[in-house]
């Protein structure tokens, strides 16, 4: 599969299958750089999981609020951003977790 569909798949997934998608292509592609942005893909989901679960339970004495605005909002605008670059054929890394792997 040609790379740019294949990463263009992996941040579109955050939208239907978050952790299979990236897992398939993880273990699948023999690219690095689909490697590379599926495991991204995968750790930035983790992440945004567990960051929107601590802010709901930390919205009942109001503090999670705006952190759980704020997450849920760079779970659905982040892989956009990143089938934006895909498309246009830039080299992009998912954010907090771009530089772990």
């Amino acid at each position: 599969m040609e790379s740019k569909w294949g990463k263009v798949i992996i941040h579109a997934s955050a939208f239907f299958a978050p952790m299979l998608v990236p897992i398939l292509f993880w273990l699948l592609s023999t690219e690095e750089d689909i490697k590379r942005l599926s495991i991204q893909a995968l750790l930035f989901q983790v992440v945004m999981w567990l960051l929107i679960g601590i802010s709901s339970f930390f919205s009942f004495i109001l503090i999670g609020i705006p952190f759980l605005i704020v997450f849920v909002i760079m779970t659905i605008v982040v892989p956009v951003i990143g089938i934006i670059k895909a498309l246009n054929e830039e080299k992009w890394n998912y954010p907090i977790v771009g530089r772990w792997v």
